[in-house]
């Protein structure tokens, strides 16, 4: 891989990923909810922020941007067109399809709406940044979209390499499995990964990265054509994803 990523678990449950390339010594800040973190780290390496990716326009990815930008004032701001205006110190506005460059490597641009309207993740080859749309266990609440938008936004990365690690931005996992167990019982692969995640966070260790074939196993959200989960909401996909949804509002 031509590039390192890092985990920073901030606020209360946040995580700003930093990706790192170590030839040039230069770092891409994903959704940098606070700046001192990620300050302490550029500098412990003599590193330079060049450029800032951001998800969405909630305050928990974007609280430490302008403070990052007054170290690295030519740093570029990457967001989405569809919040321009929310971002502070925007300068790139990303639509579905655009490419990004970063340590010889390009992402794609997925536009994944529900959680927010303008929400987007940064495909890499074998890496998504995908903010708050896909947690390890679960998915974002609707904030803005809809179900039916979110349930298309996961079908689309549903369709990525299995292989893919995903670098969710909270550490939501233990309480998703909790309840994914709940309408998933007989999952044995379910059950299996829960009893790991207690173990991981007893240890006071991240879940994320997780994997999306992990995820393809053990989500109810990406596994509502599994006939299990078929006999308890039925086969009308936006009605049963909508039905989980609710019921996860309400765990």
């Amino acid at each position: 891989m031509a590039f390192q990523t890092h985990l920073l678990p901030v606020l209360n449950d946040n995580y700003i990923f930093l990706i790192h390339d170590p030839l040039l010594n230069t770092v891409v800040v994903v959704d940098p909810a606070v700046a001192a973190p990620v300050l302490g780290f550029l500098n412990a390496r003599g590193a330079r922020l060049t450029a800032i990716f951001i998800t969405h326009h909630h305050w928990d990815h974007v609280g430490g941007i302008v403070d990052l930008l007054t170290y690295f004032p030519e740093a570029m701001v990457y967001a989405s067109a569809h919040d321009q205006g929310r971002i502070p110190g925007q300068t790139v506005a990303l639509r579905a399809g655009d490419q990004v460059e970063f340590a010889g490597l390009s992402a794609n641009i997925l536009f994944v709406p529900g959680h927010t309207q303008g929400h987007i993740a940064y495909h890499f080859p074998g890496d998504l940044f995908c903010g708050d749309t896909l947690f390890g266990g679960g998915c974002g609440r609707l904030k803005e979209g809809t179900a039916t938008q979110l349930l298309n936004s996961l079908d689309h990365i549903r369709l990525l390499p299995a292989q893919t690690r995903v670098w969710c931005a909270h550490e939501y996992t233990l309480s998703n499995l909790s309840f994914a167990l709940t309408v998933d019982p007989d999952n044995d692969q379910l059950q299996e990964r829960y009893a790991q995640v207690q173990h991981q966070r007893r240890l006071g260790q991240p879940t994320i990265p997780t994997s999306l074939a992990l995820e393809q196993q053990t989500n109810p959200f990406l596994r509502i054509d599994e006939p299990a989960l078929q006999k308890r909401f039925g086969t009308v996909r936006s009605l049963a994803f909508t039905q989980l949804r609710q019921l996860k509002d309400q765990f």
